[in-house]
């Protein structure tokens, strides 16, 4: 792992309460939390832990890769879902897209989350859903995009909505997915 993040620092802790804690004293870019070892509350502390550290990127780890756990993970505000028996090579490439600002879901884990949605239906979009869309797949609330593109809360909220129509999906996870899937589209 080393090799690949030359210039990180690996830091391993045994429990997740200990590695939150770390949170506070040091800089961190990223936590990657084994949610099958840190017990039921695992999320709600990481969500706690992203909304007091918006700068840091989260993902978690898991054995089991059930639409119903992405999909929470996600709605935690997780930048990553990376299930453990996945190659290294895919580990060192989810760890590196969401360290890059990126939304990432296992291929295998993310056939669940496919749709209708193609390169058509990204091109319907407005240039303003477009940005939404783009702000979206990064994790950011309605709240940041907003921020970000200047404009009130409840359009930002209004273009969600039928951003979301328009990709036939039901929900922000799932049109992050798209997003990702289809990232020249976007700009």
């Amino acid at each position: 792992m080393r090799r690949h993040f030359s210039n990180a620092e690996i830091l391993r802790t045994n429990s997740l309460h200990e590695g939150i804690s770390h949170i506070h004293q040091d800089r961190l870019d990223l936590v990657l939390a084994d949610i099958d070892q840190s017990g039921p509350h695992a999320l709600e502390t990481l969500k706690a832990a992203r909304a007091s550290h918006p700068a840091i990127r989260f993902a978690v780890m898991s054995a089991a890769d059930s639409r119903e756990g992405i999909s929470a993970s996600l709605a935690a505000g997780m930048h990553g879902f990376v299930l453990k028996h996945q190659s290294d090579e895919d580990i060192l490439a989810a760890i590196k897209k969401v360290l890059l600002g990126g939304i990432y879901i296992s291929w295998s884990s993310a056939k669940g989350f496919e749709g209708a949605a193609t390169s058509d239906h990204i091109l319907k979009l407005t240039p303003r859903q477009k940005q939404v869309l783009r702000l979206l797949s990064l994790g950011m609330s309605n709240k940041e995009i907003a921020r970000a593109l200047h404009i009130a809360e409840s359009t930002t909220k209004l273009h969600a909505a039928m951003l979301m129509r328009a990709l036939g999906v039901r929900n922000r996870t799932e049109a992050a997915f798209k997003a990702g899937k289809l990232p020249n589209h976007l700009s």
